[in-house]
């Protein structure tokens, strides 16, 4: 059983971790040759991203330089508004993202409130983003698109493998995916929905904590970055 404790105005509120993930793959443009080449720039020469690394990019470059951006959003509001989330989208902050695959983490720590939705704009480069708490895999394609809870365990690994390792991502490899990542409201009442979300599960231990953090059968707990495993602390 996973709980998150997340800021909620000046209070830590509790709620259930949702092992729901909502996937589909959509339609998208291909993104130009000269975009594609400045991701990989990009990643390698600025972020120089080591396996498991999942950083930020920069997302104004690729709006102006890439004429179907506005098609690719567009396929996922529709995706999004079609699950009963209306609006939710265009009212949540948005970033540009790349990974080159992702040890097992979670983002319940920092995100909390939220729940991600990514949609990744790659072509298929053999690579899964893996649940283990939740038993889901899902292959990374262009127009991958999903939703989730921050604090379910995930990471990227290769199709074949059933852990992460950095010697699956050779230096001279190409396995850099690119994708578009929103932040959801998890109080927002369409969101919780869909993901059957259960609030103040442990009022008791809320009001004793100070930060966000997610515990596993009721210890504060982490996630093992090869196996995806829940450990609890101390």
């Amino acid at each position: 059983m996973l709980t998150s404790f997340f800021h909620s105005g000046d209070a830590i509120r509790s709620r259930r971790v949702s092992d729901i993930v909502l996937s589909t793959t959509l339609d998208l443009p291909e993104p130009p040759a000269s975009l594609i080449a400045d991701w990989q720039r990009e990643a390698t020469s600025r972020l120089v991203l080591e396996p498991g690394d999942v950083e930020v990019m920069p997302l104004a470059r690729t709006r102006a330089r890439w004429t179907d951006y506005k098609h690719c959003v567009r396929a996922i509001v529709d995706w999004t508004n079609a699950l009963g989330l209306p609006g939710v989208l265009a009212a949540s902050d948005i970033a540009l993202m790349a990974c080159r695959g992702a040890r097992y983490h979670h983002d319940g720590a920092q995100y909390g409130g939220a729940a991600f939705c990514n949609l990744f704009l790659s072509e298929d480069k053999g690579l899964d983003v893996h649940f283990p708490a939740a038993s889901h895999r899902i292959p990374l394609t262009r127009g991958t698109a999903m939703i989730f809870d921050t604090g379910q365990p995930h990471g990227v690994i290769q199709r074949d493998s059933e852990s992460f390792n950095v010697s699956d991502f050779a230096p001279d490899e190409d396995y850099v995916q690119v994708f578009l990542s929103w932040e959801l409201p998890i109080e927002n009442a369409c969101v919780a929905q869909a993901l059957q979300v259960e609030f103040d599960v442990d009022g008791a231990s809320s009001s004793q904590l100070d930060d966000e953090q997610v515990w596993f059968d009721g210890a504060p707990a982490d996630v093992c970055p090869e196996t995806g495993r829940w450990h609890r602390l101390g």
